[in-house]
C-alpha cells in the first residue's frame, strides 16, 4: 500500500496552515490542488509550500469546483506511483488524528472506499443535517442496499486503480455531486465500502463554498440520474442483495 494525500482548496486559506500542520507528522505525501483560487489565496499557498517538503501544489487556472479538483489530486497520485489516496477538507472540519483508523481500515481492506461517518457536534447547520439524510435516502434506493453509511463525507481513503477505471468509461460531476455519485457508481460496479466513525465540526469563522441553489440543483439532478442508472441496472442489483454481497 502507497498513500498520499490529496486536499482540493478553493480560497481556503484560514485553517490550511494548521491542517498542513497536523498532516506533516503523518509522514505522507500531499497533494493539494489549487482549484482557481483568487491571487492573494494563491501567493499564501505559495508562502506555505516551502514550509512543508511532503507538499506538491497542483493549481487549476479556472475554478472546476471540489469534485474536479479532487479528480485532479487522484489522477496525479495514479500517475506517480501511489495505490491509495486521502481526501482531506481543507477547512478544518476533519478529526485529523483519525487518520491513522482510516488508514488501517484501509489496509485491511485494500479493494474498498474506506470513509469517515460523521458524528456530529452541535455546531452543525440543521439544514445541512437534514439535506445529508435525504441524500442518504436516495442513495440506499439507488443502490438497493443500506451499506453506504454517509456518501458525503470529504474524509475518505480512495483504491486509485478502480476509480482511474471509473473515470475513464463517464464523466463525474465536479461539483459538490462528486462525493456521492463517486460512492455509488463504485458500488455498482463491485467496490465495497467501510466506514469509520469520526467527528466532524463546523468552526464558527469557517467558509463553505456550498451553494445552496445551485449546488442542490445540481445534487438533485444527480440523484434523478442515478435513479434511472439504478433501474437499468436493477436485476444485476437485485441479484446481489439476494446473494448476501454488501
Amino acid at each position: 500500500m502507497n498513500l498520499c494525500i490529496v486536499i482540493p482548496n478553493y480560497n481556503h486559506t484560514h485553517a490550511i496552515d494548521q491542517v498542513l500542520a497536523q498532516l506533516y507528522g503523518a509522514g505522507y505525501k500531499i497533494v493539494m490542488v489549487d482549484d482557481g483560487s483568487n491571487a492573494e489565496a494563491q501567493r499564501y499557498f505559495d508562502e506555505l509550500a516551502p514550509r512543508y517538503p511532503q507538499l506538491t501544489l497542483l493549481r487549476h487556472q479556472v475554478n472546476q469546483g471540489k469534485g474536479g479538483a479532487v479528480q485532479t489530486g487522484l489522477r496525479w497520485a495514479y500517475e506517480n506511483g501511489y495505490s491509495h489516496a486521502l481526501q482531506v477538507d481543507a477547512d478544518g472540519q476533519h478529526c485529523l488524528a483519525d487518520i491513522d483508523r482510516l488508514v488501517e481500515c484501509s489496509r485491511e481492506n485494500p479493494e474498498a472506499i474506506i470513509s469517515g461517518r460523521p458524528v456530529y457536534d452541535e455546531s452543525v447547520p440543521k439544514h445541512r443535517y437534514l439535506s445529508r439524510y435525504i441524500t442518504h435516502v436516495w442513495v440506499w434506493i439507488e443502490t438497493l442496499s443500506l451499506s453506504i453509511k454517509d456518501s458525503m463525507c470529504g474524509f475518505r481513503v480512495y483504491p486509485l486503480a478502480p476509480c482511474m477505471a471509473l473515470f475513464e468509461r463517464c464523466e463525474l460531476g465536479k461539483r459538490m455531486d462528486f462525493d456521492i455519485e463517486i460512492m455509488v457508481r463504485m458500488y455498482w460496479r463491485g467496490t465495497p465500502s467501510r466506514f469509520v466513525d469520526t467527528q466532524v465540526i463546523y468552526p464558527e469563522d469557517g467558509v463553505s463554498h456550498f451553494q445552496p441553489l445551485a449546488d442542490n440543483i445540481k445534487i438533485s439532478w444527480l440523484h434523478t440520474r442515478l435513479f434511472f442508472g439504478m433501474l437499468v441496472r436493477l436485476p444485476k442489483l437485485l441479484w446481489r442483495k439476494l446473494s448476501g454481497q454488501r
